[in-house]
């Protein structure tokens, strides 16, 4: 039974117990009000058990909008749960609900200001808000909490770069992220599209083809191989990694070819790319492999550049004000102190 319907069914009972109350005699009141007292504590304790294992199940297995309402009524039994705001915090990003998810997160951070899974919650809630530059700050500081063999952190982060188009700094959170998890294909292909926004396409396309030849490689990597093929106007190359591409896509893409200046195409440029019909762009987009990296409790699905659906020091304490922008536009580097960093 889901928590929902044991809580209708204590209320029920509830109800029944107080009519038959109402209806016994005066000198029975005494008694059968203890009684109702008594089946009223043991009726809310029933309805505030957690959800049992096969509930929880149930649950993960539903749509996103009844798997956010589970664990909105779960966290109400328990806020100081951290794996339960975790749940609740990633059910919330999957309906888009991101300021939400933040001030999740910012209720519980006090209590666990060094649970890097939080943090990292919270910086990919920020993320998918359109708030990198407060984003950053989170995830930093989630790297520096995580075990040295996660990587999601540091992926999470470099997307937070791309977004600021600081390239230099996201490819070193990449390259720290696949020190820590070598061959992770999100991370592979993030790290290409990175590459490519910084006019290093040969160094682009040898990433995005380890990410290709990796198992679970699917569609989209192949499409985003494709895009920086068709950037150095290698079409036959382009038309082997992907097949599937339209014919007057190739077209097109010529034709971009000729005027463009690699170096000024912005992030936005090419995350706004129409993947099928073109014209003035290249026809094949870095399409997102991983909203954010995961986190292995949860089957979070991954994006790359364009998360969202889309990875704050928040210059304010991140575990007192996580709802906005740093009121100083700092501009933090990925620290030396991070676990795993050369610098």
């Amino acid at each position: 039974m889901s928590s929902p319907a044991r809580i209708q069914s204590v209320l029920a009972a509830l109800l029944v117990c107080s009519t038959a109350i109402g209806c016994a005699s005066t000198g029975d009141q005494t008694s059968s009000g203890a009684a109702d007292a008594e089946a009223y504590q043991a009726a809310m304790s029933k309805a505030m058990e957690p959800a049992t294992p096969e509930e929880v199940a149930a649950a993960e297995r539903s749509d996103p909008l009844t798997r956010a309402n589970f664990w909105a009524q779960e966290f109400q039994k328990d806020q100081a749960n951290p794996q339960t705001a975790l749940a609740f915090m990633r059910s919330l990003r999957a309906i888009g609900s991101h300021d939400r998810a933040i001030e999740v997160g910012a209720s519980i951070l006090p209590f666990q200001p060094d649970n890097y899974e939080l943090l990292l919650e919270v910086g990919r809630s920020l993320l998918a808000n359109n708030q990198p530059e407060g984003a950053i700050q989170t995830l930093v500081r989630s790297a520096d909490f995580s075990p040295v063999t996660d990587a999601a952190p540091l992926a999470a982060l470099g997307l937070a770069f791309d977004r600021m188009e600081r390239h230099d700094q996201a490819q070193q959170a990449y390259r720290e992220a696949l020190k820590r998890e070598p061959g992770r294909i999100s991370t592979l292909s993030n790290y290409g599209l990175s590459l490519a926004l910084s006019g290093r396409l040969t160094q682009a396309e040898e990433q995005l083809r380890l990410a290709v030849g990796a198992p679970g490689a699917d569609a989209r990597i192949r499409q985003n191989l494709a895009l920086v093929l068709g950037l150095q106007g290698k079409f036959d190359e382009m038309v082997a990694v992907d097949p599937s591409i339209p014919r007057r896509t190739i077209e097109a893409n010529r034709k971009v070819l000729r005027d463009m200046i690699l170096p000024a195409r912005s992030y936005e440029a090419l995350a706004d790319s129409d993947p099928i019909d073109m014209t003035s762009e290249i026809s094949l987009p870095p399409s997102p492999v991983e909203i954010m990296p995961d986190v292995k409790e949860a089957e979070v699905s991954e994006v790359a550049m364009v998360e969202p659906v889309g990875e704050t020091d928040i210059t304010q304490d991140p575990e007192a004000q996580l709802s906005g922008q740093p009121e100083q536009a700092a501009k933090p580097k990925l620290r030396s102190r991070l676990r795993g960093t050369t610098g």
